[in-house]
C-alpha cells in the first residue's frame, strides 16, 4: 500500500489480485478471531511477558523462521529492516504462502531473481502492502520501513477497531493506524511513528503478535473441587473445567480444555491439607479396612473405634497413618470376618479432620476383594534363640503357630511359636549368628487362602542386652504403654511407686500396655519394670519417671437414636457417648430429663415420672459406651420432643462431668407399609418399577425379597419380568417385552395404581409387617406417588433457626444450596443441614443474615429447578414450592431491654412501651393477660386500663395502667421507682389477643410470645 499521501491512499485499489479474495491459512484466521480483543494484547506484549528480554523474544521467533540473525551471529536489534525484510517476517508470521512466478512491481532488480518477490507477492495478493507508488508500480523493496507503515500492516492484518479522533505525532493517513497499534500493545507509545522502524520495535511487535497467534496463557488455576477447576486466562477470562475424573489430592495432574478454538493442557494440583472427604474404602483382606481421606484428620478422633461401624462386625482396633490421612480398621480376631466380594457397608461418624473444621459423619458402601495369599512381609533375628516373622496381612491363628508350617536352612522348627494377632509370629529356635533361610507354606489367611511357599533370607546377631525403655505413653491415670528398643517376651512385675500398684499386662511386640488397678500420682510418678525379658533370656528391671497427662475433656454425645421394641413399637432412647462413663452417673435416672417442644417438663406420661426423668433405670453397655432409654411408651410422630442430658460423668480420674446437653428430636415411627417409596421408569425399550423398602432387605431364603411371585402391581403378577436389587432397600422389575403398563395407562393422570408385597425379610431375618398383615402395600397416581422423583412431603418450622423437611424417599446426597425460604417478599438460605438416620428428613439450619424473620405468614421452602440432593440411585428431590407449616413455632416476641415507663397526661395514668421483633396486632382486649408491679408491690397498680399498638409502629406494643387511690391522695410514680410488666404466654398462645399483624385473618393467627420485664420509671424533663 501507499504510505506517502492520503491522496494516494484515496485512490489505492481495494481489490484482491485476479478480483478474488485470498483465504488466509488456519492460523491466521485464528488470529484474526482472538485479534478483537485489544487488552489481550497489552497483556501478552507487557504483562505475561514482560520478563523476556528482546533478545529472548528474538532467539524464540528466530526458531521459529520469523527472523535470521546476521552472519556474524548478532541480531542487529539496532539496525533498521528494509520493506522487503518486513515482507518476509509478515509471510513467516502469518504463516502465508509463498506466491512464485508472478511479478506485480517494476523496481530495478525485482523479478525471479530477486530474493523478496515471493514475500512480497504473497502480502500483495493478501491486501497487506502494495507499494509506496501505485502509479509507477514501485514497491521499494530496499527502502526503509517505518513505525506507521508497521503499525498500519499490522492493524490490517489482525483486523483492529481504529480509534476516532486519533491525537499523536503520525502523518495524517497514519494517525489511527499507530494509535490502534499502541492500545493493542503491539507498538510503544513513545516511539517517533514517522522514523524508520528498528529490528528491536519490529522484534517487539511481531512477538506480541505472534503470542496473540498462540492464543492467551494460563496465568492461574483455582481447583473449586476435586472434579472442577477454574483457569484463569491472560486475556482476563475464567474458563471453567469440569472434570470427568476427580483429581487427587496432592497429586500434580494434567488437566487438558479448549479456549477460543485452541486446546491447552496445563498441571494442576488439588492441596488439600486438612481433610474434606473420604475419597475412598477397600479391604484387600476380610480383617482390615482402610478408609483413605484427602486430607489430615485428629488422632483422637480418627483411632477412637467408636467412631467406626462395620456392617455386622467387631472392630478390634484403629489405627491412623503415620501422614494422618487414613486409617485402618482392624475387626477382632473371633467371629468378625468380612465376606470375600461381597458388598458391604462402613459408617464412619464423629470423626474430626485435623483443624477441627469438618466432622465426618456418613455411610461408605464397599466390597472386600481379597485375592492374594498371605506373603512373608519381614523376617527380623530377636537374637540367637528366636526369630520374628511379619505377614502381608491378618493369618489365622492355629496355622501361625504350627511349628511344621517354618523351616529353617531346610531343617523343620522344633520350638513353640507364639502369635500376636493380626500378622505376627515369634518363633523360638537356637540359630547361629550368620545369615540363615527361612522356608513358610500352609499359612491361610481368614478368607482361606493359604500362602505359596517361600524363602526369605535373614541375619541373626548375637543379642546380650535386656530390652530398655524407649518411652512411655499414658492415657490418663490408669493407662500406660512402654515402647521399648526390641521384642518384649515377658515381664516378671510392673508396677508404679509402690510394689502394690500393679495391673493388667498386654504384649505387642515391641510394645507393653498396663491398666494399673490404682492410679498413678498427678505429678511425677516412678514406673518400675521388674524382670523385662527378651527372645534371648536377657533379663533386667527397668523404670521411667512419668508425668501423667490428665484427661480433662468432657464426655460427649455423639449420637441420639429413637428407636422402636416389642410388639406395641413402643420407643426408646439411645445415647452414643465418645468414650467409657462412669456407671453410676450414667444410669442414674435424675440426669434425663424429657420435655414437650416447648420446653415443658412431660409429667407422668411416656414413661417418665413427674418431674421428667425416666421411671425404668436407664442401662449402659460399656464397650460400646451407649446409654439406653426405655420409655415402655409410644411418643408422637406429630410433634418434637426435646431431651436433656446433665451429671453423666466419666472415668477419668478427674471424673469430667458432660456440659449440659439437650436435643430435639422426632419420634421415629415406623412405616405402615414398610414400602418407603415406588417409582416407575421408561426408556430405552424397557420400564423399570422401582420399590424402595424400609429396612435393607434379605435376597435369600423364604424371606427373600427377590421372589417375583410376592408382588403384585397393577392387580397383574410380575412373575415374566425381571428382577434386581439395585442397593441394599431398593429393588427394580424390567420390562422389556411384556410391558408392566400400557401406553393408555400411563397416560391417565386419573387412575390409581397399587403394589403389594407379601412375606419379605429384611436383612436382619425379620418379617416386615403392616399391622399384623405380611401384605405391604402402595397406591398412588402414575405421575405423583410413582413419579420419578422424591417429593417433599412437608416442610415444618422448628424455630427461626430450622425448618425439618419430610421426604417422600431416603435421601443419600444432600446439596444444602438446592433449598431456600422465602416469606414476606424476602428468601432465605441455610447454611447447613442434618439428616436423620433414616435418610428421610433434613433439618436445614438458617443462621446470621439468613435467620428466618418472626413472621413466616405465606412461608414457603423452595427446591431450585437445578436440584442436585438425591438418593443412593440419583433420583432427584422434585423441584417447587411447599408451604411452610406450624408457623406459630416461630412467634413475635418481646425486647426485653427496650421497655419504657412513662406519665401519661392523665394523672396518676402511666404508659410502659416495649418493643416487638415483628409486626403485631391486638386482636382482642388484652388487659386481663397483662400484670403490673411496681417495687415488687411495695406500690399498688390500680389495673391495666388499655392495650394497643402505636399508630406509627406497628412494631411498638403500648401497655396503660393506672395507680390505685389512697384517702385523701394518689399514689405516683417517682424516679427511683422499678415497674415489672408481664404479659401470660399461656393465655396469650391460647386465645390469640396479640398476635402477628402479617398473617391474614382468614388464616391460623400466630400468638406473641409472652414476657416478663423490668425497667426505671422515666419522669417528663
Amino acid at each position: 500500500m501507499s504510505y506517502q499521501t492520503s491522496t494516494q491512499y484515496s485512490q489505492q485499489t481495494k481489490q484482491f489480485r485476479g478480483g478474488e479474495k485470498k483465504v488466509m491459512k488456519k492460523r491466521l484466521a485464528l488470529l484474526l478471531s482472538v485479534a478483537m480483543a485489544f487488552s489481550m494484547f497489552a497483556n501478552v506484549a507487557f504483562g505475561a511477558d514482560a520478563a523476556k528480554t528482546t533478545q529472548e523474544k528474538f532467539d524464540a521467533l528466530k526458531q521459529q523462521g520469523v527472523f535470521n540473525g546476521y552472519p556474524d551471529g548478532t541480531a542487529g536489534l539496532d539496525k533498521e529492516m528494509t520493506r522487503g525484510e518486513f515482507a518476509k517476517v509478515i509471510v513467516k508470521l502469518l504463516d502465508l504462502k509463498e506466491v512464485h512466478g508472478v511479478y506485480s512491481y517494476k523496481d530495478k532488480n525485482y523479478g525471479a531473481s530477486n530474493w523478496a518477490a515471493p514475500y512480497i507477492e504473497a502480502v500483495t495478493a493478501e491486501n497487506l502492502m502494495q507499494g509506496k507508488d501505485l502509479e509507477k508500480k514501485l514497491f521499494d523493496f530496499n527502502g526503509k520501513i517505518t513505525v506507521e507503515e508497521v503499525a498500519k500492516v499490522l492493524v490490517e492484518a489482525l483486523k483492529l477497531e481504529l480509534p476516532k479522533d486519533a491525537q499523536n505525532n503520525a502523518s495524517a493517513w497514519a494517525k489511527e493506524y499507530f494509535q490502534a497499534a499502541v492500545d493493542a500493545g503491539l507498538i510503544s507509545k513513545d516511539a517517533n511513528p514517522k522514523a524508520n522502524a528498528t529490528r528491536t520495535q519490529l522484534v517487539e511487535a511481531s512477538f506480541a503478535a505472534d503470542e496473540a497467534l498462540k492464543g492467551p496463557k494460563v496465568e492461574s488455576y483455582k481447583v473449586i473441587d476435586s472434579k472442577t477447576v477454574e483457569f484463569t486466562m491472560s486475556d482476563k477470562e475464567v474458563v471453567k473445567v469440569t472434570l470427568e475424573k476427580a483429581l487427587e489430592s496432592n497429586k500434580e495432574t494434567e488437566v487438558k480444555f479448549t479456549h477460543k478454538n485452541k486446546e491447552y493442557t496445563h498441571k494442576v494440583t488439588r492441596v488439600v491439607t486438612s481433610a474434606q472427604k473420604i475419597e475412598s474404602v477397600t479391604a484387600d483382606n476380610v480383617k482390615e479396612v482402610v478408609v483413605t481421606f484427602d486430607g489430615s484428620l485428629e488422632q483422637k478422633t480418627a483411632e477412637n473405634k467408636n467412631n467406626y461401624e462395620v456392617k455386622d462386625m467387631k472392630i478390634d482396633s484403629v489405627t491412623l497413618s503415620s501422614d494422618k490421612r487414613s486409617v485402618t480398621i482392624l475387626l477382632e480376631e473371633n467371629g468378625s470376618d468380612m465376606k470375600n466380594q461381597k458388598e458391604t457397608e462402613l459408617k464412619v461418624k464423629n470423626v474430626r479432620n485435623e483443624d477441627g473444621s469438618k466432622t465426618f459423619s456418613e455411610t461408605k458402601k464397599f466390597t472386600p476383594v481379597d485375592v492374594k495369599t498371605p506373603e512373608v512381609k519381614e523376617v527380623v533375628g530377636l537374637g540367637t534363640k528366636a526369630f520374628k516373622v511379619v505377614f502381608s496381612e491378618p493369618v489365622k491363628r492355629g496355622d501361625a503357630v504350627a511349628s511344621s508350617n517354618y523351616k529353617v536352612d531346610g531343617n523343620m522348627v522344633a520350638g513353640s511359636v507364639d502369635y500376636m494377632y493380626p500378622n505376627v509370629v515369634i518363633v523360638n529356635k537356637d540359630l547361629s549368628v550368620g545369615d540363615h533361610k527361612l522356608s513358610v507354606s500352609n499359612i491361610t489367611d481368614f478368607s482361606g487362602l493359604k500362602s505359596i511357599p517361600t524363602d526369605k533370607e535373614f541375619t541373626v546377631a548375637e543379642d546380650t542386652s535386656a530390652p530398655e525403655i524407649v518411652s512411655a505413653k499414658t492415657n490418663d491415670l490408669k493407662e500406660l504403654e512402654i515402647e521399648f528398643n526390641e521384642t518384649v517376651k515377658s515381664i516378671e512385675k510392673l508396677y508404679h511407686n509402690v510394689s502394690g500398684n500393679t495391673g493388667k499386662i498386654t504384649y505387642k511386640d515391641n510394645k507393653v500396655k498396663v491398666t494399673f488397678s490404682n492410679q498413678m500420682y498427678n505429678g511425677d510418678n516412678t514406673v518400675y519394670v521388674k524382670g523385662v525379658t527378651d527372645y534371648s533370656g536377657n533379663k533386667a528391671d527397668r523404670e521411667i519417671k512419668v508425668n501423667p497427662t490428665l484427661d480433662t475433656t468432657r464426655p460427649e454425645i455423639l449420637k441420639l437414636e429413637v428407636k422402636e421394641v416389642g410388639a406395641l413399637n413402643n420407643h426408646k432412647l439411645v445415647l452414643e457417648f465418645n468414650k467409657k462413663l462412669d456407671k453410676d452417673s450414667a444410669t442414674n435416672t435424675v440426669n434425663y430429663t424429657l420435655k414437650d417442644r416447648d420446653g415443658k417438663v412431660l409429667k407422668n406420661s411416656n414413661g417418665v415420672d413427674a418431674d421428667g426423668h425416666p421411671i425404668m433405670k436407664p442401662s449402659y453397655d460399656e464397650k460400646d459406651n451407649k446409654v439406653t432409654i426405655n420409655l415402655n411408651s409410644k411418643l408422637s410422630n406429630q410433634t418434637d420432643y426435646i431431651l436433656e442430658v446433665v451429671g453423666v460423668r466419666d472415668t477419668a480420674a478427674l471424673q469430667n462431668t458432660i456440659a449440659p446437653w439437650s436435643q430435639t428430636f422426632t419420634a421415629k415411627q415406623t412405616s405402615k407399609t414398610g414400602i418407603v417409596r415406588s417409582w416407575f421408569t421408561q426408556g430405552n425399550g424397557e420400564q423399570n418399577l422401582y420399590v424402595q423398602f424400609k429396612d435393607n432387605m434379605r435376597t435369600d431364603g423364604d424371606g427373600s425379597v427377590l421372589v417375583k411371585e410376592k408382588y403384585l402391581f397393577n392387580n397383574k403378577s410380575i412373575t415374566d419380568h425381571e428382577i434386581n436389587m439395585v442397593s441394599g432397600d431398593t429393588v427394580r422389575i424390567t420390562s422389556k417385552a411384556d410391558k408392566l403398563l400400557t401406553a393408555a395407562e400411563i397416560a391417565d393422570t386419573t387412575k390409581d395404581f397399587a403394589l403389594s408385597v407379601s412375606q419379605v425379610k429384611n436383612a436382619n431375618g425379620d418379617y416386615i409387617k403392616n399391622g399384623d398383615s405380611y401384605t405391604l402395600t402402595y397406591s398412588g397416581k402414575l405421575n405423583k406417588e410413582f413419579a420419578n422423583s422424591i417429593s417433599v412431603k412437608n416442610a415444618k418450622v422448628v424455630s427461626r433457626n430450622e425448618i425439618k423437611v419430610e421426604f417422600a424417599g431416603k435421601l443419600n446426597y444432600v446439596n444444602v444450596d438446592d433449598f431456600y425460604v422465602t416469606a414476606l417478599g424476602s428468601s432465605y438460605t441455610p447454611s447447613e443441614h442434618e439428616q436423620s438416620n433414616d435418610g428421610t428428613v433434613l433439618t436445614l439450619k438458617f443462621n446470621g443474615d439468613q435467620t428466618l424473620p418472626t413472621s413466616l405468614s405465606g412461608g414457603k421452602l423452595w427446591v431450585r429447578d437445578s436440584v442436585t440432593t438425591a438418593d443412593i440411585l440419583n433420583v432427584r428431590v422434585q423441584a417447587g414450592e411447599t408451604p411452610l407449616t406450624d408457623l406459630d413455632n416461630v412467634r413475635p416476641e418481646a425486647v426485653l431491654s427496650s421497655l419504657s415507663v412513662t406519665p401519661t397526661a392523665t394523672t396518676a395514668t402511666y404508659k410502659a412501651t416495649i418493643r416487638v421483633t415483628g409486626d403485631v396486632k391486638v386482636d382482642k382486649p388484652a388487659e386481663g393477660i397483662f400484670t403490673v408491679e411496681v417495687n415488687e408491690g411495695l406500690k399498688a397498680v390500680d389495673r391495666v386500663t388499655k392495650v394497643s399498638v402505636s399508630s406509627s409502629d406497628s412494631k411498638l406494643l403500648v401497655i396503660e395502667f393506672t395507680m390505685k387511690n389512697e384517702p385523701g391522695k394518689l399514689i405516683s410514680l417517682t424516679k427511683d421507682d422499678f415497674v415489672n410488666v408481664k404479659m401470660r404466654d399461656e393465655d396469650n398462645n391460647v386465645n390469640k389477643y396479640i398476635v402477628d399483624a402479617n398473617v391474614p385473618t382468614s388464616a391460623p393467627q400466630v400468638a406473641m410470645k409472652g414476657f416478663a420485664t423490668t425497667a426505671q420509671f422515666t419522669e417528663k424533663k
